[in-house]
């Protein structure tokens, strides 16, 4: 009699608590953007950054009531491919999950882009081949292990930047009130946010310009979404962490930024370098900037970390569903889409040629984040037409929802007019133009393969 063989594991496990998700969401919402790429989006808008922030900000608080309403009215619902099947069809299913993949493998590649720059902050003449190649042998072994594992890793990875964050804030305060910025002490401090050219010292033009990595700093903030599926009572968990992306953001972007820019004027601040690590250097402290530089490295890898989860996720989700290899279906031993894993690191090699061909680290980070932008809000603009389709079908549903969105439709179309208008900002300048372009004639190309998958589905049923 033949032995009966093992059987695979069959399902994701719920193993993530609240204490994973809150910090998962925190993390998604403190990215690399906000650490490399706050240099630049300073030297473009000056002060007016703050306004940036808190525009694009409060947009995405609305887009998370909208995504978690929808989450919360299905219990079936796992992901974004999920909620897109059921109200735009099978072939939006296919293209906003092969779409996500894409964001968040681009994603990653540029957190490795940011972490060579980091790294040679140390050593300027590093090779790019031992940062990157390191970072990717350890995203696989971090992902490689149960879900719980990497919830416990995110946690600790985003407790570090919280950290950061708010010791930047107070250690800013303190070069204030010591007059650091001004003989003058802590009012001509304050005085840097509007003394040198204006709120807006570059105009509109400038303003508008500074919503192009403003945006990827963003990107990640629904997150929290797709861990819904390995999380436990997700109506009490989800409706919480979607709540306090306000103070994250008031507190993360605008208030750390703002101290920034009163203890260093904005016209003084490289665009090549993270603000972070220069005014961590201005204490005086000699391992100040190494330290502040190794918690940038950690923001790197954990929104590297983030991206990989998610995407070996949505490939087994894929192909639970038929449209991919039924190979990224299968689960290891810890319940871990190890094939799907492999996929997705096996992209990440594409930073290589990434910095090759790219004349310095910030060119080659705002042409990769300027296309993964691009791709989130394609994923953005699915989700809220979802919601629209959502509203109209089953008005019954929303009324009965217990966590609805403010101002439901209107809501809804607002949003759409705003991706409209973040799709123009990078389409203005020709740094971020040719990053459009190519997410861009992605979403054309996977749109017009998932038409054509569901004709063939069709033919078959």
């Amino acid at each position: 009699m033949t032995a009966t063989p093992p059987t695979q594991p069959q399902e994701l496990q719920r193993h993530l608590t609240n204490r994973h998700i809150q910090l998962i969401a925190i993390g998604g919402a403190i990215g690399t953007g906000l650490f490399m790429g706050s240099g630049k989006t300073i030297s473009l808008a000056g002060p007016s950054i703050l306004l940036v922030y808190a525009i694009i900000g409060l947009a995405l608080f609305m887009f998370m009531r909208c995504m978690a309403e929808l989450l919360l009215a299905n219990p079936e619902f796992h992901s974004f491919s999920d909620i897109a099947h059921k109200y735009l069809g099978a072939w939006a299913s296919f293209a906003v999950s092969w779409t996500y993949w894409l964001c968040w493998i681009v994603t990653a590649v540029a957190d490795l882009v940011a972490i060579t720059g980091y790294f040679r902050f140390w050593w300027p003449d590093l090779s790019m081949w031992f940062p990157i190649l390191g970072t990717i042998a350890l995203l696989f072994f971090l992902n490689a292990l149960t879900v719980k594992a990497f919830g416990e890793t995110e946690f600790w990875f985003a407790l570090i930047k919280i950290i950061a964050i708010v010791v930047l804030i107070i250690v800013g305060i303190v070069l204030i009130c010591l007059g650091h910025a001004n003989q003058s002490g802590s009012h001509a401090a304050v005085e840097n946010l509007w003394a040198h050219g204006g709120i807006f010292p570059n105009g509109f033009g400038g303003f508008v310009t500074g919503f192009q990595i403003a945006l990827f700093a963003f990107v990640g903030v629904e997150l929290v979404g797709t861990a819904v599926a390995e999380t436990k009572d997700p109506e009490k968990v989800l409706p919480k962490a979607v709540n306090t992306i306000p103070f994250r953001i008031g507190l993360f972007y605008i208030g750390s930024l703002a101290v920034i820019m009163m203890v260093t004027p904005w016209n003084e601040i490289v665009p090549e370098n993270s603000p972070f690590v220069t005014m961590f250097a201005l204490t005086g402290i000699p391992a100040a900037a190494t330290i502040i530089n190794l918690v940038v490295i950690t923001s790197a890898a954990s929104s590297a970390n983030s991206g990989i989860y998610s995407t070996s996720r949505m490939v087994y989700g894929l192909a639970q569903k038929g449209l991919a290899h039924r190979v990224f279906g299968k689960l290891s031993s810890r319940h871990v889409p190890l094939n799907a894993l492999f996929l997705s690191c096996a992209f990440l090699f594409s930073a290589l040629i990434i910095m090759a061909v790219g004349d310095s680290v910030i060119e080659a980070f705002t042409m990769v984040t300027s296309m993964s932008a691009t791709l989130f809000v394609a994923v953005w603009t699915a989700i809220i037409w979802s919601y629209l389709n959502y509203r109209r079908r089953e008005p019954a549903a929303h009324g009965a929802s217990k966590f609805r969105a403010p101002g439901g439709t209107g809501t809804a179309i607002g949003l759409l007019v705003f991706f409209a208008l973040m799709c123009a900002a990078l389409a203005s300048a020709a740094d971020t133009r040719g990053g459009l372009i190519a997410a861009l004639a992605w979403v054309a190309a996977i749109c017009v393969a998932g038409v054509l998958q569901q004709r063939r589905m069709a033919r078959s049923a």
